[in-house]
């Protein structure tokens, strides 16, 4: 089924279309497909991806953890994701998690673009569970909007 993302702001709409390919095509076990949709992800603006996606992950870790994220549950996202997700770098998944909880190290040089799609996209598809990713990427821009507007 192909979502529509008409509703979204121009500059989102190919984020959450190459998001939502990227997480049913991993779901799916596609590969050459998960490659596609990470390519054209880690080919779009690295900011706007970054804030989008790991507004979508924060949300997600709140959903998970709703009295609070200790250290012992991030060392359980990272391992989960490690482990069910075969070729995640822990590194990676580690700077993605700080973006997400506003705790990165500003110094600390990013990973390739293209390793930090791959990588957001897998840690997605574990935090996601069962759900539908078109209903957190819109959770996710819905919850942008509304920071924004109240800065």
């Amino acid at each position: 089924m192909t979502v529509s993302w008409r509703h979204l702001p121009v500059a989102a709409r190919p984020i959450a279309a190459a998001t939502d390919a990227a997480v049913t095509a991993a779901r799916a076990g596609d590969l050459g497909e998960t490659a596609r949709a990470v390519g054209d992800l880690a080919a779009l603006d690295p900011a706007q991806v970054g804030l989008i996606l790991g507004t979508t992950v924060r949300l997600l870790l709140e959903d998970r953890h709703p009295d609070g994220l200790t250290s012992d549950d991030v060392r359980a996202v990272v391992t989960g994701c490690v482990r069910n997700r075969p070729g995640v770098d822990p590194q990676t998944v580690v700077f993605l998690l700080a973006g997400a909880l506003d705790v990165l190290d500003e110094e600390q040089p990013p990973p390739a673009p293209q390793a930090l799609a791959r990588d957001a996209v897998q840690l997605i598809v574990e935090l996601l569970g069962d759900r539908p990713v078109a209903g957190e990427l819109t959770r996710a821009l819905g919850e942008i909007e509304r920071t924004q507007l109240n800065d």
